[in-house]
């Protein structure tokens, strides 16, 4: 099992390593929280590419340990396939359809006011014919990830890789489904907490990272004018 002194020194290690497989490729870097910008920094800075924060909101259920889905800022509600079976989430929908509907407008609002104060959408223009790296602090299941998928499925992408330093077991067959390219230091199979796996968790405030990324957009793109 792997530990991190901190989410940057993790980043700066697969910056590296992604930089050896696309050193002048046309990149663009998605992360997937808040923790995972600390990550995508440190990707985007060595690859001299904009980085975004692809803002979601988890859908929840009452009496339920898990997120029955998450809401992307484009609208998309993906439901939570890994946590509940096929058959388990055509008998919650029976039962709670009002109520996962009344959830699911709530989320998709409470993003519209995210984005709206701090402009953190991702302008899709932006992906077209990039090479995305999804960025995760730390996976522990799939759900993310097919977030981002369905965010990104009508945009045609060059190759869509994905990035983290830690990842559980069980969301590997995820990752190589989706993913052209893989870059994961670490697989573990009783994933605790992504916190567990870094020393340092301190975090930045909301809008230091917003601030942070867009720092990033600009002298990138200073450096290619």
């Amino acid at each position: 099992m792997r530990y991190f002194p901190s989410r940057q020194a993790a980043g700066h290690i697969l910056a590296g390593k992604i930089a050896d497989k696309y050193p002048t490729e046309k990149c663009l870097v998605v992360c997937l929280s808040e923790g995972a910008v600390i990550v995508g920094l440190e990707i985007a800075k060595t690859l001299r590419c904009e980085v975004f924060l692809l803002v979601t909101q988890d859908v929840e259920l009452p009496g339920e340990l898990d997120p029955i889905g998450s809401m992307s800022s484009s609208g998309v509600f993906t439901y939570n396939q890994g946590a509940y079976p096929a058959g388990e989430l055509e008998s919650i929908n029976a039962d709670y359809h009002s109520i996962i509907e009344q959830n699911r407008m709530n989320a998709f609002q409470k993003l519209n006011r995210i984005n709206s104060k701090d402009g953190s959408s991702i302008p899709k223009s932006h992906l077209k014919n990039h090479n995305i790296i999804l960025v995760s602090d730390g996976l522990r299941n799939g759900l993310s990830l097919d977030v981002a998928a369905d965010f990104l499925k009508p945009i045609k992408i060059k190759n869509l890789i994905i990035a983290a330093p830690i990842a559980g077991v069980e969301v590997v067959d995820k990752m190589h489904l989706l993913a052209d390219k893989i870059f994961c230091l670490d697989v573990v199979g009783d994933f605790i907490t992504t916190d567990h796996y870094y020393e340092n968790n301190i975090m930045p405030e909301h809008a230091a990272i917003i601030s942070s990324m867009e720092k990033i957009r600009f002298e990138n793109q200073l450096e290619i004018e």
